[in-house]
């Protein structure tokens, strides 16, 4: 198991009820830490439709976890 903090934003944030939060995991790579906090939070966007970022870098889906990362899971906004 490892320690990442994640960041949440725009409806993830509002789904989750928090902007970040610190969680245990034992995922291997970032699509499999969302695929966990999808089921505990109940997004419902798929993978497909969101950016990713680790350290304020957008990252692959496929990339590793590091213990004490720091990832951001981005959903699409629109503006007016």
């Amino acid at each position: 198991m490892i320690e990442v903090k994640v960041r949440y934003f725009a409806s993830l944030r509002d789904a989750a009820g928090t902007e970040q939060e610190t969680v245990q995991t034992d995922a291997g790579d970032l699509a499999g830490l969302y695929r966990q906090l999808q089921s505990r939070h109940g997004f419902s966007w798929p993978q497909a439709h969101l950016r990713v970022a680790v350290a304020d870098d957008f990252a692959h889906w496929d990339d590793p976890l590091r213990e004490g990362s720091e990832v951001a899971f981005i959903p699409p906004v629109s503006g007016g």
